[in-house]
């Protein structure tokens, strides 16, 4: 049994993993660098968006369920089902403008405690856009120490260089699979995969002949 396990699925560990912060700070850039090499101009999320990456973080096959979220205050109502059961949260902000960086302990970092269904889920703040140098409001200094003050771990990045956005996902990854009660919970989430696509291959086959959508 034990070397089967995981076959069917193609990874050993499943999380979901939410980009917070006010519209424009670059979520939808970072997480376009980091499934693609490529980041083109994008324009505003509406509502909300999600990309699946696999990768191999410390040995484990991991997917990413990425959750990308508008900053707008009129899509805030998807925000309960949104937050529930991500084991990660990146709190995004952009270096070259302050009220993004004050909007993140003023909105963003209550909204996290008031809706997310983990206390244990692991969170980071981001701060985004350090390619513009000379446009920098935000220092490195204040951010290490409203990360430290919200209990986050801190990267700054900048998704146009591509400048630590992997480093950002995977350091994430790596201190959810430091808590027992995530990991347990991506685990869980892989064996549910697998059982429903078990229960999906035991259907009758004589169903699966017509052919139109074999491919």
């Amino acid at each position: 049994m034990g070397s089967s396990s995981g076959q069917g699925s193609g990874f050993d560990l499943s999380f979901k993993i939410l980009l917070i912060g006010d519209s424009g700070v670059g979520k939808s850039s970072l997480l376009v660098s980091f499934i693609s090499s490529s980041v083109e101009d994008l324009s505003p999320t509406i509502g909300v968006d999600f990309k699946i990456k696999q990768l191999t973080v410390g040995g484990k096959r991991l997917k990413l369920t990425i959750w990308d979220t508008a900053g707008q205050e009129r899509f805030r109502a998807l925000t309960s089902s949104y937050y529930r059961n991500a084991q990660g949260i990146i709190l995004v902000y952009d270096v070259t403008r302050r009220e993004t960086f004050t909007n993140l302990s003023d909105v963003w970092a209550k909204e996290v405690d008031l809706y997310r269904t983990n206390k244990d889920c692991v969170k980071m703040l981001v701060g985004n856009k350090v390619d513009i140098e000379s446009e920098g409001v935000v220092s490195r200094e204040e951010g290490m120490a409203l990360a430290k003050e919200h209990g986050c771990t801190f990267l700054e990045c900048s998704a146009k260089t591509r400048q630590n956005v992997e480093k950002c996902f995977e350091e994430l990854a790596l201190k959810i699979m430091e808590v027992p009660s995530l990991l347990e919970e991506g685990s869980t989430a892989v064996k549910r995969n697998i059982l429903k696509q078990k229960q999906e291959n035991q259907a009758p086959p004589s169903r699966s002949n017509g052919g139109c959508c074999s491919s």
